[in-house]
């Protein structure tokens, strides 16, 4: 039998085993670890590769799109740069949300997403960014080239999600969506967090 070029005999960690896609950062691989059916937060174990629970989404709305990262990025010191608000990157994999016309209900999937924008996001003084896509072959957003041709309303939706889901009822916040960008200012954040990766990981 012959084996495909490359051929993974052990499944690779999703974070650091997985490609980020040959048309990055226009396309990129997207590992998926929440749906919009999820009533609870799921994420990569950074060491193991398996999915965790994190914790019961804290507020009562759903993820409006699926969720997940990109392989081979890093929020470090270059996409803090990038903030007015702060100089330190979270730390994690750079997020990404991924818009599919047709429900998709299971997490675990790789996907291609074209990206068209993100949202610039401080979580307890740290960038949080999620940059925002469309499921690439999906014929329903063929036309969606940047975020400006998304309706208004799935803007808000992704907005208030992330202003909102870590809120605990009687305390303040220290998560906020500072604002939303385009594609291009999306292409540099990706960029940044590739060379983070490469300065934290290696090639």
């Amino acid at each position: 039998m012959n084996f495909p070029n490359p051929f993974y005999r052990w499944r690779p960690h999703p974070w650091h085993g997985l490609d980020i896609g040959e048309d990055s950062p226009s396309v990129v691989s997207a590992f998926i670890e929440v749906t919009s059916f999820d009533a609870i937060k799921y994420e990569v174990d950074k060491l193991t590769g398996y999915m965790r629970v994190d914790r019961p989404q804290r507020s009562s709305s759903m993820p409006p799109s699926l969720y997940g990262f990109i392989p081979r990025t890093y929020c470090g010191d270059r996409i803090g740069k990038l903030s007015s608000k702060t100089d330190v990157g979270d730390g994690d994999p750079l997020d990404i949300c991924v818009l599919s016309e047709r429900p998709i209900d299971r997490a675990e999937v790789i996907l291609s997403a074209r990206v068209i924008g993100g949202l610039h996001m401080i979580d307890q003084g740290e960038a949080d960014d999620k940059i925002i896509s469309v499921l690439e072959n999906d014929q329903y957003y063929k036309n969606v080239q940047e975020i400006d041709d998304l309706p208004d309303v799935l803007i808000e939706r992704l907005r208030h999600y992330f202003g909102t889901y870590k809120l605990i009822p009687g305390q303040e916040s220290d998560v906020y969506v500072d604002r939303v960008y385009g594609r291009e200012e999306a292409f540099r954040v990706i960029e940044a967090s590739v060379e983070d990766y490469k300065d934290m990981f290696g090639e």
